[in-house]
């Protein structure tokens, strides 16, 4: 049988919140919506490797490319490490992801940055590295 959740989300949000906010518990679709509860978990959390992933790709071409150092660059890793520490004072349980975040991050980095830079994938460190208070902190790679 489909239902609002299914084929009207919009709809089934409205009505959800609407049956909780009445106290109305019994009629909830209680499993959709703690479905939908852990969907927003992870989200954050893949934001939180996605701003890593900017920030890391940034600072490996800082590193491997220091002839194209300039004022752009730098102010995407100033802007980068705003946001990423900006997300875990939002999300502060997400601090003890960090260490899976930034192997996640570094990962996906890697492979950007050789894209961008048209190095080859093994010319970068196998591991990041940096680590999370180094790449958010005030480390300027040599």
């Amino acid at each position: 049988m489909k239902t609002a959740y299914d084929s009207d989300f919009y709809a089934w949000a409205h009505e959800q919140a609407a049956l909780l906010r009445s106290g109305r518990l019994a009629e909830a679709d209680v499993e959709h919506i703690a479905e939908e509860i852990e969907s927003l978990g992870r989200a954050e959390k893949r934001e939180l490797v996605s701003r890593l992933t900017i920030l890391l790709l940034h600072l490996l071409k800082w590193r491997f490319q220091p002839n194209l150092r300039g004022r752009s660059s730098s102010l995407t890793i100033k802007e980068q490490r705003k946001e990423v520490l900006n997300h875990l004072a939002d999300n502060p349980s997400l601090r003890a992801k960090t260490g899976e975040a930034m192997a996640a991050a570094y990962d996906v980095a890697i492979l950007k940055a050789a894209r961008e830079t048209a190095m080859d994938e093994e010319e970068f460190p196998a591991a990041c590295p940096w680590t999370f208070e180094e790449a958010t902190g005030d480390v300027w790679p040599e």
